[in-house]
C-alpha cells in the first residue's frame, strides 16, 4: 500500500534494487512518476523467484512502461566491474532524462563475495564495488539519497558493505578497486539487451544510425576474453579510507596576473580571468574552505620532462627582449603574444600545478585546484601555441610519476572546447598516461586545426589506444552532450584503465556564453562531470584551468567544480535536453574506435543480436469474446515531439505490462529514410505497416489487410518501430502503399483485439511455475531458425487461439558486408536443392559468395560450417527468403538484395516479389 501511494504523488522517485533477488514490487510501479531500476541473479529464470517478469524484458505498466528496468544477471560470479557497467550504461543515462528528486535504494548486501544464501559466495561483488555505486548515486536528486537495508546474509561481509557505503554517503573517497573493471560477456549480454529494451522509451538512449550496425568483432578480441578465463574467489579486501584534515586544496599566485598582452587590451587571454575566479571563490566562501596553498615556479628539471631544453632557453631569452622584439617573436608562433613577464609566469603556472601534485600525492589534501595562467594544453615540447608556453598538465603528471618512483597510471581529462594538441603529442606513446579530450573539431577547422583531434587520432607504439579524442562536429553542445559522453566512453574507459591520479585540463571556454567555445556546458554541468570523475583514483584528482574567455561562466563553472571537490552534492540540472544526434555520432565513433583497444566498450557480442531480436515482439491474445480496443482505453501520446523526427508509438492498455515489444507514450526519435524530412515522418494519420516479404518470409497477402486497419483502432498510431527495431519511414511517395508479405495478424478480425505485449501480474505469477522450462517460440538467428510451421511466419496464423506468443525481427537496413554478394550464376537459383554435404531438403540456406546450398543449424548445421571454413558472410534461406549476415549477426534487407531474392521468388513461386522496390 506504501509503494502503491509511492507511485501516485507528483514528485519523481527512483527507487533501486541491489541486491541478489528480485522483488515482486515490481508490478505495483504503474506511474511514470517513479523509475524501478532491479539488477539481480536470474540464470535465465532459474534462480528465486523464478519471475519471467524479472528479465530485461519487463518494462513497466500502463502509463509507467519504460520505467521498470530490470537487468538480469545469467550467471554467478558477477563483480564489481559488471554492477558498475549497468550503472555506467543504463542506469545514470535514465536517470539523467528521469531527473528525480529523490532515490531509495533496497540496499541489499547479498551479492557480496561470500554471502551464504547465494550458494557459497557464488557472487563477487565488494565493499569497495558498493562505495563507487553510492558515489554514482549521490549524483542524483541533489544528493537526496536514502539506503534502506534489504538482504545480506554474510554478518562480516554485510557489515564491510554498509561501513563502505556509509563512508561514502560521509563524503570520503572511494577505495580503488583492486580487480579489472571490465564486465564479463554475460554482463554485456545483459546490458545490451536490457538497453534494447529500453531505446524507444528515452531519447538519452538513442544510439546514431552509424551504429546500428556493428563492425566486425576480431577473433583476437574473443580470444582474450576466452583467455582470461573464470572468476576465481578471493578474499574480501581490507579498505581503509584517509583521514584527512584538509580535503581540498587550491592554489594561486596574482603575480600570474602580469603576463598580458601589451598592444591589445581586449585579448581574451586576460589577466583578469584568474582574479575574477579567486574573488568569486572567496565570494561563495569555497576559498575558505580550501587549504591555500603557495604556489612556486616549475624548477628546469621538471619543465625538461615535457619541453626540450632549446625551447626552454629561447623563452627565457624574451625576459630581456624589446617590445618591438617580443612582437616579432609572437608573431613566430600560433596565436601567441610575449611580454618581459611572460616566462616568469609560464613557469610559475606549471610550478603550481607541480605543487598541487605533491599535495595530493603526500596526503597533504585529497584533491585540488589550480587557478593558473597562462593555460599550457596547446603548448608543445618545442613551441608555444595558442596562448599556451609550458604544458602544465603533462609537467604536472611526469612529476607525479617522478615522486612515486614509478610509472604512476595518469588519467588526462581534457574538457577544454580546443584539442589539447600539445599533451596529445607528449604522451601519444605512453600506455602510463591515458588521455582523453572532448573538443570542437568541426571536422578539422576548428582550432588548432587539422587532423590532429580526429577520433581516429588513438596515439602511436606501445601508447596506441591510450589517446582517446571525442570531436564534436558543431557548437551548442551541452550538459546532455557532455554527460553521454560521459556514460558511454569516458567512465568506462577511465574504470577499465583504473588509474592512480585524475588530472582535468579544466578549460571553461565549453561554458554558455564564452565568446570562442559556442558551446552551452552550464556550471551544474561542470559539477556532475567533476563529481562522476571523483569516483576514481581513490579521490585524487586535480583541477588545472586551461581556456575559458566569459569572466563570468569560468568563476562560476570553477566554483561548482570547487563545490564537488570538497564534497557537496551535484545540484540537480534543470530542462535537460535530449543529446544532439552530432554528439551521439561523434561518440559512436569514437567507440567504434576503441572498442579494439578497451573491452568495456564491446557491449554488442555476437550472442546478443540473436538473443535480444528473437523477443523482439510479443503478441498475447484476448480472451475471444473480449470487445475491441476503444480510443478510451488506449493510452495518448504526451510530451514535445522532436524536432528532427517522430517515432509512431503505440500504447498498452492501462494496468497490463509493457514489453519491448512497445513504445512508450513519450515520443522517441525515430531514423529517417534517406531523402525523408522530418515533416514527412511527422504527417499524422497515415497507418504505414508495410513489412516486405523479405523482411518476414516469402507469403503474398498484405500485412494487416483488415484485421489492423486504421478504423479499428481509434486514435492509435502504429509502426514498424512499435514492434521491434527502428525501422526507416518509406519516402513519402510510397506512404500510402501497403507492401505485401506474411502477416503475423493474417485472418485475425478486428473482433479479436490483439494486445501488443501485454501480460498480466497473474498470468505472470502462473509464468513462475514454468520457470525451469525452455522458452519456445523463439525466433532464433537465420541459417536455422526454429520450424516455420511453429512459428507460423510463412503461412498466416492460422487458428490464433492456438499460439500464445510471436515474435518478429526487424531487418537491418545496410550492413558492411553486402559486397560479398556475387551475381547470380548463369543457370540461376534452385531453392529446392538438397544440403550439399548430407543430402537434406528440411531447412536449406544458399550461400550469397559462392551458391552452394547447406542446412541450418537447427539441422544439421552445415552452413555453419561453410561459414566458419569460406568465411562467406551472406547467406540466403530457401524457406522464407530471409537473409542472414554471419559476422553482423542479423537479418539484412537491402536493395543489392534485391535481384537475388526475386529470382528466389521466382524459383519457389513462380512470379516476381510483388511490389519490390
Amino acid at each position: 500500500e506504501d509503494l502503491e501511494q509511492e507511485s501516485k504523488v507528483s514528485h519523481p522517485k527512483m527507487n533501486l534494487h541491489l541486491k541478489n533477488l528480485v522483488n515482486p514490487s515490481t508490478f505495483v510501479f504503474s506511474a511514470s512518476s517513479v523509475l524501478y531500476f532491479s539488477i539481480h541473479r536470474y540464470e535465465h529464470g532459474r534462480f528465486w523467484p523464478h519471475l519471467k517478469a524479472s528479465n530485461w524484458s519487463t518494462i513497466g505498466f500502463g502509463q509507467g512502461q519504460g520505467y521498470t528496468i530490470n537487468v538480469p544477471w545469467n550467471q554467478a560470479g558477477m563483480r564489481d566491474a559488471d554492477y558498475i557497467a549497468a550503472f555506467l550504461h543504463i542506469l545514470l543515462p535514465v536517470a539523467s532524462e528521469f531527473q528525480p528528486q529523490l532515490v531509495l535504494v533496497a540496499a541489499g548486501f547479498d551479492a557480496l563475495h561470500g554471502d551464504p544464501k547465494v550458494g557459497q559466495g557464488e557472487m563477487a561483488a565488494t565493499p569497495a564495488g558498493f562505495a563507487h555505486l553510492t558515489h554514482l548515486l549521490m549524483g542524483l536528486a541533489g544528493g537526496k539519497l536514502i539506503l534502506s537495508l534489504e538482504g545480506g546474509y554474510n554478518l562480516r561481509a554485510l557489515a564491510k558493505g554498509v561501513s563502505a557505503s556509509l563512508h561514502t554517503l560521509l563524503g570520503d573517497p572511494c577505495p580503488m578497486l583492486e580487480s579489472c573493471v571490465v564486465p564479463c560477456a554475460s554482463a554485456q549480454t545483459s546490458i545490451y539487451c536490457t538497453l534494447e529494451a529500453l531505446e524507444p522509451f528515452w531519447e538519452v538512449l538513442e544510439r546514431s544510425v552509424e551504429t546500428q550496425e556493428e563492425d566486425e568483432v576480431e577473433e583476437a578480441m574473443l580470444e582474450e576474453e576466452e583467455e582470461e578465463g573464470g572468476w576465481e574467489a578471493t578474499a574480501l579486501p581490507m579498505d581503509t579510507w584517509p583521514l584527512l584534515q584538509n580535503r581540498t586544496g587550491l592554489v594561486y599566485d596574482e603575480k600570474m596576473m602580469s603576463h598580458c598582452n601589451l598592444w591589445d587590451n581586449h585579448h581574451p587571454e586576460t589577466p583578469q580571468r584568474i582574479l575574477r575566479i579567486m574573488c568569486h571563490l572567496e565570494e561563495v566562501g569555497l576559498a575558505a574552505r580550501c587549504l591555500i596553498l603557495p604556489a612556486r615556479p616549475a624548477l628546469d628539471s621538471e619543465l625538461l620532462t615535457c619541453h626540450s631544453a632549446e625551447y626552454v632557453e629561447h623563452l627565457r631569452t624574451t625576459e630581456k627582449m624589446k617590445t618591438r622584439d617580443l612582437h616579432r617573436e609572437g608573431a613566430n608562433f600560433d596565436s601567441i603574444y610575449i611580454c618581459p613577464s611572460t616566462f616568469a609566469c609560464a613557469k610559475l603556472a606549471t610550478g603550481a600545478a607541480c605543487r598541487l601534485v605533491e599535495a595530493v600525492l603526500s596526503g597533504e589534501v585529497l584533491n585540488g585546484i589550480a587557478v593558473v595562467r597562462p593555460p599550457g594544453h596547446h603548448a608543445e615540447p618545442n613551441a608555444a601555441c595558442g596562448f599556451c608556453f609550458f604544458n602544465s598538465v603533462a609537467v604536472a603528471a611526469r612529476h607525479a610519476q617522478i615522486i612515486a618512483g614509478r610509472a604512476l597510471r595518469i588519467l588526462i581529462v581534457d574538457w577544454d572546447v580546443h584539442h589539447g594538441n600539445g599533451t596529445q603529442h607528449i604522451f601519444e606513446d605512453d600506455p602510463s598516461v591515458l588521455y582523453v579530450s572532448l573538443h570542437r573539431y568541426d571536422r578539422g577547422t576548428f582550432f588548432p586545426m587539422g587532423d590532429e583531434g580526429a577520433s581516429s587520432q588513438v596515439g602511436r607504439d606501445a601508447g596506441i589506444g591510450f589517446t582517446v579524442n571525442v570531436p564534436w562536429n558543431g557548437p551548442r553542445m551541452g550538459d546532455a552532450d557532455y554527460l553521454a559522453a560521459w556514460h558511454r566512453l569516458v567512465l568506462p574507459i577511465a574504470y577499465e584503465f583504473n588509474p592512480e591520479l585524475v588530472l582535468i585540463s579544466a578549460g571553461f571556454d565549453a561554458a554558455q556564453g564564452d565568446p570562442l567555445g559556442g558551446c552551452q556546458v552550464t556550471p551544474e554541468g561542470y559539477a556532475h562531470l567533476t563529481h562522476l570523475l571523483m569516483g576514481l583514483a581513490g579521490g585524487r584528482i586535480i583541477l588545472i584551468l586551461e581556456g575559458g574567455y566569459n569572466l563570468a561562466s569560468i568563476s562560476e563553472s570553477m566554483a561548482a567544480c570547487t563545490h564537488s571537490l570538497l564534497g557537496d552534492p551535484p545540484p540537480q540540472l534543470t530542462l535537460l535536453r535530449p543529446p544532439q544526434s552530432g554528439a551521439l555520432v561523434s561518440i559512436s565513433e569514437v567507440i567504434q574506435v576503441h572498442r579494439k583497444y578497451w573491452r568495456s566498450l564491446r557491449l554488442m557480442k555476437m550472442e546478443d543480436k540473436e538473443e535480444c531480436s528473437s523477443s523482439r515482439l510479443v503478441i498475447k491474445k484476448l480472451p475471444p469474446t473480449a470487445s475491441p480496443v476503444s480510443a478510451k482505453e488506449m493510452t495518448t501520446l504526451k510530451g514535445k515531439v522532436p524536432e528532427e523526427s517522430v517515432r509512431k508509438t503505440i500504447a498498452a492498455l492501462p494496468g497490463k505490462e509493457s514489453t519491448v515489444g512497445q513504445a512508450k507514450s513519450k515520443p522517441a526519435k525515430a531514423v529517417l529514410a534517406q531523402g525523408q524530412s522530418s515533416e514527412q515522418a511527422a504527417k499524422g494519420t497515415t497507418l504505414d505497416l508495410a513489412t516486405s516479404k523479405e523482411t518476414v518470409g516469402g507469403a503474398t497477402t498484405d500485412l494487416w489487410a483488415s484485421a489492423a486497419a486504421p478504423e479499428n483502432f481509434p486514435n492509435q498510431t502504429t509502426s514498424v518501430e512499435a514492434l521491434g527495431e527502428t525501422e526507416p519511414t518509406p519516402p513519402a511517395s510510397h506512404t500510402n502503399k501497403q507492401t505485401t508479405g506474411a502477416s503475423p495478424l493474417q485472418g485475425v478480425s478486428a473482433q479479436q483485439s490483439l494486445q501488443l505485449g501485454v501480460l498480466s501480474a497473474s498470468e505472470l505469477s502462473r509464468e513462475a511455475e514454468e520457470a525451469h522450462d525452455s522458452e519456445e517460440g523463439l525466433l532464433g538467428e537465420a541459417a536455422g531458425g526454429q520450424d516455420m510451421n511453429s512459428l507460423m511466419l510463412t503461412q498466416g496464423f492460422g487458428d490464433f487461439n492456438t499460439q500464445d506468443v510471436f515474435y518478429a525481427v526487424t531487418p537491418l537496413s545496410w550492413c558492411p558486408h553486402l559486397m560479398a554478394v556475387c551475381p547470380i550464376p548463369a543457370a540461376g537459383l534452385d531453392v529446392s536443392q538438397p544440403c550439399k554435404t548430407c543430402g537434406t531438403v528440411q531447412e536449406n540456406w544458399v550461400c550469397l559468395t559462392c551458391y552452394q546450398v547447406y542446412c541450418s543449424r537447427y539441422v544439421n548445421a552445415h552452413m555453419v560450417c561453410h561459414n566458419e571454413a569460406s568465411e562467406h558472410p551472406l547467406v540466403l534461406s530457401c524457406v522464407d527468403l530471409s537473409t542472414w549476415c554471419y559476422v553482423c549477426q542479423a537479418y539484412v534487407h537491402h536493395e543489392d538484395l534485391q535481384d537475388v531474392k526475386n529470382a528466389a521468388h521466382q524459383n519457389k513461386f513462380g512470379e516476381d516479389i510483388p511490389h519490390s522496390h
